[in-house]
């Protein structure tokens, strides 16, 4: 049984503590009543309190005086001042140095119990989000990832051994599993953790863009450089590079990336002098590195000073078991964000949730879990399939009707789109064709359904 709040209640004029007592009888909570602030505050370092009631003008010690001592002690417990009429200048200060409210004599008893409540209620609401929160940094563990499976426990071991040694390190894992995660955490593992960790998608810059990033520029270099800029591998020295999706950047930039791993120095655009780096890489990729080298399409000589150590991030349809925890974490969360009292999902839809493939992984089942919170009418989330626009497509046959090149391509593309259920990471890739492009064909075919 939680324990009953206590009170406070403190003022020299005996009445007043006398009516406080009577009012209090059927009240919700304990009332200490002291005529003498002095002796309050005693109680209050030894005791401690749930709320305190002062009056502001007491002999031997004022309510500002009792509530600076009070704040010393507990700078969350609430204070409410008891002010006369004409010191409402005492009671503006008062809120000032920590008071939580105030009420002016002379008030009605009820009017003070209402507030009274109403402190205790607010107090009560914080301490329950704050609990919540330090709940949700307990559960995601140390290395910033859900998952008590096999597989998530090789890949923690792995980032136990590696945070502290300087080595470089490949991450490969299909996407939305996580693979910035398990860079952060090997960074946060380790004890250079005030060191600079810098994120760098690759698959999003051209590479001009990517140089001028990675290595810098000098001034005057090329139309709008008008000043010197420091490249991210000078302002993260010392610290861990992430290269994102490296399989997207060229052969050209393959090559520049290769010195700069091997000689650990940079030489900006435009530059003629090498700057001296101490740069820790990660990158990470959903395609199969290995691979790539084998036909030709990755320098095997970058991918061996990368490829120190690997750690292969599984999908989710691989540890199952992990789920239920990853959606009971999302839901507490989410709720949370959200300011909905949600309990979670029915037993059915759990059941469907566990069974599903998740072609997205991770941040799939999260979209799903924020979606049904969104939408929710109820405490009790039921799984409900929201169709993909590109659902309503026409797949037909790709060559049944000989249609043209466009068709043709349109349908194969919507075909193999099908095949990975609608991951478009792994549509791209087994196409040869960029992200962008994919998405752009996407939106044309779109545009054409609705006309």
């Amino acid at each position: 049984m939680p324990a009953v709040p206590l009170i406070l209640f403190i003022d020299d004029d005996p009445k007043a503590g006398e009516l406080m007592l009577r009012f209090a009888e059927d009240a919700p909570f304990g009332v200490r009543v002291f005529s003498d602030p002095r002796q309050a505050l005693e109680f209050f370092n030894t005791s401690g309190a749930d709320l305190v009631v002062t009056d502001f003008r007491m002999p031997g010690m004022t309510g500002i005086e009792l509530l600076e001592n009070v704040r010393k002690k507990n700078d969350e417990v609430p204070v409410i001042i008891i002010t006369a009429h004409s010191t409402l200048d005492n009671a503006i200060k008062a809120l000032r140095l920590g008071a939580t409210d105030f009420i002016k004599k002379p008030f009605d008893m009820d009017e003070l119990m209402i507030l009274i409540e109403r402190t205790l209620e607010s107090k009560a609401l914080k301490q329950e989000n704050k609990l919540l929160k330090r709940q949700l940094k307990d559960e995601k563990k140390r290395y910033g990832m859900l998952g008590k499976s096999e597989e998530m426990q090789d890949v923690y071991s792995i980032i136990d051994k590696i945070a502290d040694i300087r080595c470089n390190v490949i991450i490969e894992g299909e996407s939305g599993t996580g693979k910035e995660l398990a860079a952060r955490a090997i960074h946060g593992q380790g004890q250079a953790t005030d060191k600079p960790f810098i994120v760098i998608d690759c698959g999003a810059l051209t590479d001009t863009l990517l140089e001028s990033e990675l290595f810098g520029h000098e001034k005057g270099a090329f139309t709008g450089a008008n000043s010197t800029k420091q490249g991210l591998l000078e302002a993260a020295s010392g610290g861990i590079v992430f290269l994102d999706e490296i399989c997207n950047i060229s052969d050209n930039m393959q090559t520049k990336l290769l010195r700069v791993v091997q000689e650990q120095q940079v030489t900006r655009v435009g530059g003629v002098k090498p700057i001296d780096i101490n740069v820790r890489f990660i990158v990470a990729t959903n395609r199969n590195l290995e691979q790539m080298v084998a036909v030709g399409k990755f320098r095997h000589d970058l991918y061996h000073r990368l490829n120190v150590v690997k750690i292969n991030l599984p999908p989710l349809r691989d540890r199952r078991e992990d789920i239920p925890e990853l959606i009971q974490y999302f839901v507490k969360e989410l709720a949370h964000q959200y300011q909905r009292d949600i309990n979670g999902f029915n037993a059915k839809s759990m059941k469907s949730l566990c069974d599903h493939d998740w072609p997205g992984n991770v941040r799939e089942l999260r979209n799903t879990v924020e979606r049904h919170i969104a939408l929710a009418d109820s405490a009790e989330l039921h799984l409900e399939e929201l169709p993909s626009p590109l659902a309503s497509l026409q797949l037909g046959g790709i060559d049944s009707d000989f249609p043209s090149l466009d068709e043709l391509e349109k349908r194969y593309i919507l075909k193999v789109l099908k095949k990975y259920n609608e991951n478009r990471e792994k549509t791209a890739t087994t196409l040869n064709i960029n992200k962008s492009t994919l998405w752009r064909k996407l939106q044309q075919y779109l545009g054409e359904e609705q006309k």
